[in-house]
């Protein structure tokens, strides 16, 4: 098999992070990931723009990888109004860099995992039109749609067993739920 035919794929993306005044006295600034660079080279909090208070840093580059294990996840994400990739993200002390940039992706089913633990920051970003297009051949090249197999029940009855219900030291049937100590002040 050729590298052309592998399920596999990687472009490197750089992280357009835009930084603005915050709007309450205890955040200074807010940050957010707001565009990508597909094809991007190294960068390291380059700044791009400002405007007043307002500036936008190329913070740095990072890996799309595309596997073909997970076309799934990419055909859910492609048919979303606007398709996105995930920036994953996480705090750091330095206030000259204050994240590190961990992964981009386009699985939302990876980014949701993120997501759960809560110490990244997941940021949803608008794919360009040419990432569209590449993510779009990597899924109509590698992805099968797996066909739906109902599990089928065994006929044998398991719930007329009725083992472990009740106390052993209680004789009758009629006093399965009935306390040993009540039980014993009855025999008395």
């Amino acid at each position: 098999m050729s590298d052309q035919d592998r399920p596999y794929r990687n472009m490197p993306i750089g992280v357009v992070v835009k930084r603005q005044p915050g709007v309450t006295r205890w955040a200074k600034h807010s940050w957010k990931a707001t565009s990508i660079l597909p094809g991007a080279a190294d960068a390291d909090w380059r700044e791009l723009r400002r405007e007043g208070d307002v500036v936008e840093f190329h913070a740095g580059t990072v890996t799309l990888e595309l596997f073909g294990a997970e076309t799934e996840a990419y055909v859910h994400g492609l048919g979303a109004q606007v398709p996105c990739v995930y920036v994953i993200m996480r705090e750091v002390p330095d206030k000259s860099r204050p994240f590190e940039l961990l992964l981009v992706t386009a699985s939302p089913y990876e980014a949701q995992d993120y997501c759960d633990t809560g110490e990244e920051i997941v940021e949803k970003v608008a794919m360009t039109p040419g990432l569209e297009a590449w993510v779009r051949d990597f899924v109509e090249r590698f992805h099968e749609d797996e066909e739906f197999v109902k599990r089928r029940r065994h006929r044998e009855r398991v719930d007329k067993v009725e083992d472990g219900i009740g106390d052993p030291r209680i004789g009758g049937l009629g006093d399965v739920y009935a306390s040993p100590s009540l039980q014993k002040r009855r025999l008395s």
